[in-house]
């Protein structure tokens, strides 16, 4: 699929089909994340892959979501890896796992699956539950798998604000 309508048609999935997500697939996901653009390419990101039915309890018991994915990505940075701005020590972890998140939220769509990415859980009850995840910051969780049936955006997938109020030509 071409860039543009791949962007546009991506929507946060929130139902999935109880299907496995085959290990290339998960790999070619991994590989978007890996390569996405961090400052300075200090590649701070990290990434845990939940499959077990134990992981998946452990993670859903951290967030207010619940959408019972056979995989979920939690996407973490290393502060001690992250680029700091030399003027005011601004941490760009956030940044970088954000951006790698959403390369392999687009990576899941061209390949037929569907993620959302979810904010909303407790950080420290995570870090407590994955010890894998100690000196970490997770940043997002990204329940991945196949659209089930009957899956669609939700009502505002379509609304977006009018070009001329996000963009400014100066």
């Amino acid at each position: 699929m071409d860039f543009a309508p791949l962007s546009k048609a991506r929507y946060s999935l929130r139902k999935f089909r109880d299907q496995a997500v085959e290990p290339e697939k998960l790999e070619l996901i991994l590989e978007a994340g890996r390569n996405a653009p961090t400052a300075h390419n200090f590649q701070p990101q990290r990434f845990l892959v939940l499959q077990s039915p134990e992981a998946l309890e452990k993670a859903d018991s951290c967030t207010g979501s619940h959408f019972h994915p056979p995989v979920m990505l939690v996407v973490a940075y290393d502060p001690a890896v992250s680029w700091k701005r030399e003027n005011d020590g601004k941490d760009h972890g956030e940044i970088d796992a954000a951006i790698a998140a959403t390369q392999m939220m687009l990576q899941a769509a061209d390949l037929g699956l569907g993620t959302t990415y979810v904010g909303m859980f407790q950080a420290d009850k995570l870090v407590d539950s994955f010890p894998e995840l100690a000196g970490l910051v997770p940043v997002a969780l990204l329940p991945l798998g196949y659209p089930a049936e009957g899956a669609r955006p939700s009502r505002l997938h379509e609304d977006r604000r009018p070009m001329a109020e996000l963009v400014k030509y100066l």
